[in-house]
């Protein structure tokens, strides 16, 4: 039995002693019949109280006894509100903790998640895609030394010959080579006027004129590529040096 139980129990025992002695006290009181109460005269007896009185009497009684059980009846639900308000509130905090508990395990999975695509990704870029576009790179590079070529025999043949149409058609497909590239997030490097070693190797050099010069771009030997912001080949280049 509870806490509680025991104290409402204890308060109802002692309405009921409080109430039993007011009971007592409005009592009428009975004579002791003795051998000798007859031989008295009426006048002697002792006389019950009037009817009246010993009604409003016991309408007191009634009411003390109603409005004590109902103030118990009162003390009773409050104390019973404030359990299961206790009772809920405890339920309130386990369902929070449980949703909090949730939502951090939901938050791990998804950085889980995400580290796993990424580490995915990244094992598929670099270690399919990567030779591949190597290759790409370097399907790009035998195909311009071939157009050269072509380029070189053309302007021997003429504008009309058969090696200017088979150049013409080659740099088509160079053309589509580049865009192919291009899906795969592979950029050429942009032309630059000065040599930046992060994405040029400079193959030669020229003699400068003038101090200023020096580390000028003189010539595009072969394309450089970036790829997924990766220097995939740097690009070739002739330059100036002063000196």
């Amino acid at each position: 039995m509870s806490n509680n139980a025991v104290e409402q129990e204890k308060d109802f025992t002692v309405a009921m002693q409080q109430l039993s002695a007011e009971a007592e006290k409005i009592r009428p009181a009975r004579p002791i019949l003795t051998d000798n109460s007859s031989s008295k005269s009426p006048d002697q007896r002792e006389s019950a109280p009037p009817p009246e009185i010993l009604a409003e009497q016991l309408q007191t009684l009634e009411n003390n006894l109603l409005g004590r059980i109902e103030k118990l009846s009162a003390d009773m639900d409050a104390t019973r509100r404030s359990a299961f308000a206790q009772h809920f509130k405890k339920i309130d905090e386990q369902l929070a903790l449980i949703r909090n508990t949730e939502s951090v395990n939901q938050q791990l999975f998804d950085s889980l998640h995400a580290e796993l695509l990424k580490y995915r990704d990244n094992f598929l870029h670099e270690s399919l895609q990567r030779p591949f576009i190597h290759d790409l790179v370097y399907l790009y590079d035998h195909l311009n030394g071939l157009c050269e070529q072509l380029s070189s025999a053309a302007q021997q043949k003429g504008k009309g010959s058969r090696v200017s149409q088979w150049r013409d058609n080659l740099e088509n497909a160079i053309q589509s080579l580049v865009e192919s590239l291009h899906r795969f997030d592979v950029k050429e490097i942009e032309p630059r006027e000065r040599v930046d070693r992060a994405c040029h190797r400079v193959i030669s050099y020229e003699p400068a004129d003038f101090p200023e010069e020096d580390g000028a771009i003189v010539m595009r030997v072969k394309r450089g590529f970036v790829w997924r912001g990766k220097l995939i080949r740097p690009e070739e280049v002739i330059a100036k040096r002063c000196g």
